[in-house]
């Protein structure tokens, strides 16, 4: 129920939206009009300085080209009837060179000389226009050959007087269009108000003296005067009601009397339901509160498996690749500063850095585009980004990018791949999925084994991809095999391992490429991952 101090008169409503409307259409007309017509103005100031910029270049020619700036001087001295022209430099151009000297030069009384301009001739070419001042220059040419440059400094204090000037007739011309509307809409407001005024108060005489017999008079509004004779029926029907209820009234009484105790037995059961529904109620609130958690939760584990254990691989083989180029910078250093430098030395050198870059480059970009993509797959499950890629070549810069991880063990790894394979798809879910498999296979599978085989095939068939990923290492246990893919499922806990790994594999073949992936593991013989996802094979 809306409070009576809240509600809204039409008599003031209707005066504020007509006052309202005026107001916006005459703010709305006056920018506009006030704006377009200072952008005329301060188009035709410049143009008008343009051309003095012109006659004042053809003029300085001839004295260039004798040498007298006298002459010059007493030309400028005519643009004292140009009030809003405030300094005019003529500069005289070198030869040999493109150095600017001083010739000649105007400044208005009052105003005192300017620093010349040398370094913005060429900028001040287009004009500059600036709070309070307008700068422009134009080159002073013969033959073709560039003589000088005249320098013209003009004030826009005219073109700020109209401004004023416009600014104030647009005010006066508002208001007098706002004390229009205000006149007219108070007229509107007394011819439309006055017969709601009579109706309310037919309405309220009915209301305080019961009186019924009482009828609106016409309205001379058109819609007014139907809701009169509604209201004027609407009496008519409530008299014959009263009669009627009069009737009824007594039976009622009969009647409340056999309710009032049927009412006090309904009355218990349903405080008895209410309850019970209360209850129910607060248990549902409990568990939608539980099932919001739950949610938030595994968002967060989700975003915690891409930043965590994506970001850290690449940028960790950039820290480890500029490790490695620091200690041989080092070195060349040193052999540098002995004078022991060879050039087999310094070649060496040049081509480990160029690797090591390599390396750095490519994890440091390859972390910023995950961080970019972990974003787009957190809220779309599908990746566009799609493009043409040879797979073998792919496989190699994984491996390439890992060689700092896979140098310091004995572990081998082979690739099956025919060399001329060329898809269309994601290449960046499929490198992620081959590093995270491989650095799974280095802390987990060849934990207790010196010289490991991690073996690659890879085949194509009915635009089909087939990944076979296999080692030799420790296994899975069977007691986690069903759901090594859960999230936080890991044989290391409390060693550092997060158990996100292979969650995330899971996450982008089954949603980035739309795929399926099937593990095949025996305790102590290994795992076989086998990865099938949709492809474009590309023929040569």
């Amino acid at each position: 129920m809306i409070a009576i101090d809240k509600t809204t008169s039409i008599k003031s409503a209707l005066i504020w939206v007509i006052m309202l409307i005026c107001s916006l259409t005459l703010c709305l007309a006056m920018v506009v009009s006030a704006t377009q017509d200072v952008k005329l103005q301060r188009k035709k100031l410049v143009a008008q300085l343009e051309g003095y910029v012109s006659i004042i270049a053809f003029n300085a020619k001839s004295s260039i080209l004798q040498d007298d700036a006298d002459i010059e001087d007493n030309r400028l001295n005519s643009f004292n009837a140009v009030d809003m022209l405030h300094n005019i430099h003529i500069y005289k151009k070198l030869t040999p060179g493109d150095e600017l000297s001083f010739f000649a030069s105007y400044n208005r009384d009052g105003v005192g000389p300017y620093p010349v301009q040398f370094e913005r001739v060429q900028q001040l070419l287009k004009p500059y226009i600036s709070a309070n001042y307008i700068e422009l220059t134009k080159a002073i040419t013969h033959d073709k050959e560039v003589l000088g440059y005249v320098y013209l400094r003009a004030s826009q204090e005219e073109l700020s007087a109209y401004i004023q000037t416009r600014i104030l007739l647009d005010i006066i011309i508002a208001l007098v269009a706002l004390g229009s509307a205000f006149f007219i809409s108070v007229r509107l407001q007394q011819r439309f108000t006055s017969p709601i005024d009579t109706l309310l108060n037919v309405v309220q005489k009915v209301a305080k003296e019961k009186n019924y017999q009482v009828r609106a008079p016409i309205a001379p509004i058109k819609e007014y005067n139907m809701l009169s004779r509604a209201f004027n029926t609407m009496l008519d029907r409530i008299e014959q009601q009263i009669s009627k209820l009069q009737q009824a009234e007594q039976e009622n009484r009969q009647l409340t009397l056999s309710l009032e105790q049927k009412i006090e037995q309904r009355t218990e059961a349903l405080k008895a339901s209410n309850q019970e529904l209360l209850n129910t109620l607060s248990t549902l609130h409990q568990y939608q509160n539980q099932i919001v958690e739950t949610e938030k939760m595994a968002s967060l584990g989700q975003m915690v498996a891409g930043v965590a254990h994506e970001v850290n691989t690449p940028i960790g083989l950039g820290v480890t690749a500029s490790t490695l180029l620091q200690d041989k910078l080092a070195d060349i250093q040193k052999a540098f500063d002995e004078k022991k430098l060879t050039s087999s030395q310094l070649a060496k050198f040049l081509s480990e850095s160029k690797e090591n870059l390599g390396i750095i480059y490519r994890n440091m970009e390859r972390a910023a585009s995950l961080i970019s993509s972990f974003k787009r797959v957190a809220v779309d499950q599908s990746n566009e980004n799609r493009r043409q890629f040879n797979m073998l070549q792919l496989i190699n810069e994984v491996l390439l990018s890992l060689r700092p991880n896979l140098k310091k063990t004995q572990h081998q790894v082979l690739i099956n791949c025919p060399a001329e394979l060329e898809l269309d798809s994601k290449p960046g879910p499929i490198n992620q999925i081959l590093i995270n498999l491989i650095m799974n296979s280095l802390i987990h599978a060849f934990e207790h084994i010196e010289q490991g085989e991690i073996t690659i095939d890879v085949s194509v068939s009915d635009n089909h991809c087939q990944l076979v990923y296999r080692d030799n290492g420790a296994g899975v246990p069977e007691t986690i095999k069903k759901r090594i893919f859960d999230p936080f499922v890991t044989t290391k806990r409390g060693e550092g391992g997060s158990g996100l790994g292979l969650h995330l594999v899971y996450n982008l073949v089954t949603q980035a490429l739309n795929g399926k992936i099937v593990l095949d593991s025996t305790l102590g013989q290994g795992v076989r991952f086998q990865i099938d996802f949709p492809v474009i094979v590309i023929k040569n």
